[in-house]
């Protein structure tokens, strides 16, 4: 069976600055087409890819909104993930990306960073970016405007309109109008079944996570613990413990002595030391 665009990417056989290795490729479980000749390069955790392999693996974590790339190969003799991490240099170089890969990654990583780190928002006065100091308080100055006008000019981070009633606050403005969407997505979500989890069949179906207040969903496979997509942190879906702290009192596929958490009334604010 023949693998689309396996062939498309190939190592220069000339390039010294490469360790090539004569075995399987590591990202690739599935076995080489009869006659194929392409070469496997060795990257710094010692396991080996194609050009191909590389860019589908990275290209995947990066639709899942990860911009580190880490290694998914097992450890010699054992059945857990390398985990090493890539830089984006050695993955441009041994992925042999085009021109237009390399703006697709570059694009997304700058932005899935910026997400991450810092808290940002467009002014709706002079349209620059203004970030966000205070993550308890919703009515962000902008200095810009200040500035120009000779004025202070605030604006609500929630609903991005002229700041209206006291100040301040995390909760809302004084405008009509304003709610936090992920706070009323929270109470207004249905419910799910996780059908691989003991006794697990009515919890609601969309969580904050605990630790960075993102909106997590389950795919309803396997066991109650997920990993959070930007700060890395595993929880139990069902509980809203840390994964240690929950097994302490169950196992994944059992609920802790809490049971199912109710629904979430505030999202967690990210506290990024």
């Amino acid at each position: 069976m023949s693998r689309p665009g396996q062939n498309e990417k190939r190592f220069d056989p000339r390039d010294t600055t490469l360790k090539f290795v004569n075995r399987p490729d590591d990202l690739d479980p599935m076995p080489p087409e009869e006659g194929d000749q392409g070469l496997r390069a060795e990257m710094s955790c010692g396991h080996a890819v194609t050009p191909q392999s590389l860019t589908g693996w990275c290209r995947s974590l990066l639709d899942q909104g990860q911009y580190k790339f880490k290694c998914p190969a097992l450890k010699d003799g054992t059945v857990q993930q390398c985990g090493a991490v890539w830089s984006y240099q050695e993955v441009r170089r041994l992925a042999v990306l085009t021109p237009e890969e390399m703006q697709h990654f570059e694009e997304n990583m700058g932005r899935l960073a910026a997400a991450e780190y810092c808290d940002f928002k467009t002014c709706p006065g002079c349209k620059t970016y203004v970030e966000r100091s205070d993550l308890t308080n919703l009515c962000v100055e902008c200095l810009v405007c200040a500035e120009d006008n000779d004025d202070e000019f605030q604006f609500c981070w929630q609903c991005s309109k002229p700041w209206k009633g006291p100040a301040p606050r995390s909760d809302r403005c004084g405008n009509d109008g304003c709610i936090n969407h992920d706070l009323e997505l929270l109470r207004t979500c249905k419910t799910t079944a996780l059908p691989q989890v003991q006794g697990v069949d009515a919890c609601p179906s969309i969580r904050a996570c605990p630790t960075c207040g993102q909106r997590v969903e389950h795919d309803k496979t396997g066991c109650k613990n997920i990993i959070c997509p930007r700060c890395q942190v595993e929880f139990c879906f069902v509980c809203l413990k840390l994964t240690p702290e929950c097994l302490q009192t169950s196992s994944y596929f059992i609920p802790c002595s809490d049971g199912v958490a109710p629904r979430q009334t505030s999202i967690p604010v990210w506290r990024r030391n």
